[in-house]
């Protein structure tokens, strides 16, 4: 794994830290005490603070971001750079100039790199990028464009053969832009079936690349001429003679300067408002390509000759080889569901503090948050968004490490962790921007904006419902581990316990669908799966959710004796009593708990939210975001325009 060294320079924010070698921690500084808003706000850096809501902060912190001990490599930078005022709104800007300035801002974040090549081989520190990216104003086309040219096309350029033959100069400076073609507009979940083709020309040793129809449209990549001249590495059928050797990826120039060069289409589709990004669609007519376009490796290649080698006989396994680059994608698109879901909590719960309403008496006014109908679902998110971090940190890490024997295992668990986070980060954002009332539908306070990126994120790198039922299939052929029982009596409290129903429930669903698929219809393969597909799925969901609670029990483990530990072993608790709150009358019947657990679940979920409370500001203060970010919020500002006049500035 690579490691980067960021370039250091006089920002908007102030001075950044001196250069340092790779790999090595900045010398800590004096943070400047903040004014407006963000007064009184504890420096998470500092040491020996007295306070002991400073000290859990701090806790929660290190338990969030620098599990690995690399939060000032991997985060520190990302955090500094989104501080600066050129990652703030701008009112007024049309579709268009949002596009343009998504590009603008993929060059600031290229610009802090030594090395932006590498990026593409650093796990932690290209999630890391989309977490941080996603927070901004605009910035699900910041993370779009980021993620295509770092991670689908360097990435999949530096995952072949011979990738130090290339050079990549040009993409390294963003002289041109990287982009991704592989999805079309007949086949989309059914990539594997694409048409384009790419046929091999023994007179030239080069290839054709051809749309054959319009449904054989690349959709929707950004492939314009907005952001630069782009190449892109498009996903084409290699045809070799008359034989169709499966699909292959070509690095393929699309733009220069002037638009798209000859033999190249581009269509611009419509703009999305909240995630601007020049999406087309993209034909190609007969385009000439030399021979060394083709990216090969072990899964095939071509010699000199024009004879084809593979170590794989299966088309299929060769393009789910060339395209591998979407796993590291999907711990992309994880990573910026939960960063985004991590800034619409951080705002919508200093908004609550802020926000005061009448209370039990005409003269008594109290923060929104007093509600336990308003704080008890902020925390219900709180605690989801902790362990969908926790989990993608897990996750990351385990692929930063990976071998080819665990590999199926882990892309599986990826795969579903991808569809759990992105579906619960939709329902988080919603549920933030809900709370802030008309306040949280203003532009300018950056909430509406969360959950149409997030419905990006759904359906990038697989759509979430198609790689959830491929993952729940392949799982009936892997039971699930033993429950392992906690100690001591039922106590709904303990995490360990609550744990403990989640395997068994797991288990449940596993049965259902085995009993469902051997009951299906005889002779019909289709109808048996769709009799077992309902359980599958649900087993699947709570094996995600399970590894997720892993991970959270592995970090109160780690908390323990410190000032966090109380109160992230009431988050725990308060997480798994939610995911396990539908199944209860399935726990009941198989014997797992009384009727008098059920009865008390609510009861317990109560008293967790009484305990929590207090601590709802300081578990979101722990997400660790520059008080530049929330400051320049309208809603958060402590001025009256600021407060009641935000739509004068989106």
């Amino acid at each position: 794994m690579a490691l980067l060294a960021f370039h250091d320079a006089e920002g908007p924010t102030g001075p950044r830290p001196a250069e340092r070698a790779p790999g090595t921690a900045a010398p800590r500084a004096p943070s400047p005490g903040p004014t407006g808003p963000s007064a009184g706000v504890p420096d998470l850096s500092a040491e020996g603070t007295a306070d002991p809501g400073d000290a859990v902060t701090r806790e929660l912190t290190r338990l969030l971001f620098d599990g690995n001990g690399d939060r000032e490599r991997v985060h520190a930078p990302w955090r500094r750079l989104m501080a600066r005022d050129a990652f703030r709104h701008r009112p007024g800007l049309t579709p268009a100039q949002r596009a343009a300035q998504s590009y603008d801002r993929l060059r600031l974040v290229n610009d802090t790199l030594d090395d932006p090549v590498s990026l593409a081989t650093d796990p932690a520190l290209l999630t890391a990028l989309h977490e941080w990216a996603a927070i901004v104003d605009g910035g699900g086309g910041l993370t779009t464009v980021a993620s295509i040219h770092y991670n689908l096309f360097l990435g999949s350029i530096l995952d072949h053969a011979d990738p130090a033959s290339r050079n990549l100069d040009d993409f390294a400076s963003l002289r041109r832009v990287g982009t991704f073609l592989c999805t079309e507009l007949d086949h989309g979940n059914d990539a594997a079936a694409l048409e384009t083709t790419a046929r091999y020309e023994p007179a030239t040793g080069g290839f054709v690349l051809h749309t054959p129809h319009p449904g054989a449209a690349k959709f929707m990549p950004n492939t314009s001429a907005l952001g630069g001249p782009k190449s892109a590495v498009v996903a084409a059928r290699l045809l070799v003679g008359e034989r169709d050797q499966g699909v292959f990826l070509f690095l393929t120039p699309l733009t220069d300067h002037d638009g798209p060069l000859p033999h190249v289409t581009v269509e611009p589709l419509p703009l999305r408002p909240n995630a601007p990004v020049d999406h087309c669609l993209t034909s190609f007519d007969h385009f000439p390509l030399p021979g060394r376009a083709l990216l090969q490796g072990e899964h095939g290649r071509l010699d000199a000759d024009g004879a084809f080698t593979s170590s794989l006989g299966n088309r299929r396994k060769r393009f789910l080889t060339s395209i591998a680059r979407v796993t590291a994608g999907k711990l992309c698109m994880s990573a910026a569901a939960v960063g985004a879901s991590r800034a619409a909590l951080a705002i919508a719960v200093r908004y609550g503090d802020r926000r005061h309403v009448s209370g039990t008496r005409p003269d008594r006014r109290v923060p929104v948050n007093t509600h336990r109908t308003h704080h008890g679902r902020l925390l219900e998110a709180v605690a989801t968004t902790y362990a969908m971090t926790l989990l993608h940190r897990s996750l990351t890490a385990a692929w930063a490490r990976h071998s080819v024997d665990d590999r199926d295992d882990l892309e599986r668990l990826i795969a579903l962790a991808k569809a759990w986070t992105t579906w619960q980060a939709r329902t988080i954002a919603l549920e933030a921007r809900e709370r802030c009332g008309a306040q949280g539908l203003l532009p300018a306070n950056l909430l509406a904006g969360f959950p149409e990126y997030i419905e990006g994120t759904i359906t990038a790198e697989g759509d979430n419902l198609l790689i959830s039922t491929k993952a729940a299939a392949e799982l009936l052929h892997r039971p699930p581990a033993s429950p392992v029982a906690a100690p001591g009596p039922p106590d709904l409290a303990d995490p360990r316990f609550l744990r403990d129903l989640l395997a068994h429930t797991e288990h449940a669903f596993h049965a259902q669908a085995n009993r469902a698929l051997r009951g299906g219809p005889a002779h019909d393969p289709q109808g048996r799966w769709n009799t077992a597909s309902g359980p599958a799925l649900q087993r699947a969901r709570v094996h995600t959710v399970l590894e997720a609670a892993d991970v959270l029990l592995a970090a109160l483990a780690g908390a323990a004796g410190g000032p966090a530990h109380g109160v992230l072993g009431d988050l725990t608790a308060l997480f798994l009593l939610g995911q396990l709150a539908p199944h209860t009358g399935l726990l009941l019947a198989d014997g797992h708990i009384a009727a008098q657990h059920v009865h008390e679940f609510p009861v317990v979920i109560d008293d967790l939210t009484h305990r929590l409370r207090p601590h709802l500001t300081t578990l979101t203060r722990a997400f660790d975001h520059p008080p530049e970010y929330l400051d320049a919020l309208p809603m958060l500002r402590d001025d009256a325009v600021g407060r009641h006049a935000a739509d004068a500035v989106t």
